[in-house]
């Protein structure tokens, strides 16, 4: 199944808007494919005003996110993929969403569960049970 992070990045931008706030995107700017201006990394990160006023061209797609923008006067072409998105929020009162790291999100997928219960009890993946106690 393919993920679900590009549909809700754009559900998210568009809440923002409707709403009238400024949306931000928190980026991996150490993400292989993404391409952002380095002047403004921060440990690793970036935080990017996607508001419809700052930027030209955007495109939510699903394998990238593009747009062009200013920094500092200087026109520059960003792409990155959904991937590098780490959260979507608004300026004005930090509501929105954060992501969790990709890796994490495979391993997640990749855990394997067995339904056998042990001394303790289900193990991941099992159904919950419940006992009645009197």
């Amino acid at each position: 199944m393919t993920s679900n992070r590009p549909y809700l990045i754009r559900a998210l931008y568009e809440w923002l808007v409707d709403n009238g706030q400024t949306p931000y995107f928190l980026l991996d700017a150490g993400h292989a494919d993404a391409v952002v201006p380095r002047d403004f990394v921060e440990d690793g990160r970036i935080v990017l005003n996607l508001s419809p006023n700052a930027v030209r061209d955007l495109d939510l797609g699903n394998e990238w996110i593009r747009f062009n923008a200013r920094f500092s006067g200087t026109a520059m072409d960003v792409i990155f993929p959904p991937d590098a998105v780490l959260g979507v929020y608004s300026r004005e009162n930090g509501q929105g969403m954060l992501f969790p790291d990709v890796e994490n999100e495979d391993q997640q997928d990749d855990e394997p569960t067995d339904p056998t219960p042990g001394p303790d009890g289900p193990r991941g993946g099992g159904r919950p049970s419940l006992k009645v106690v009197k």
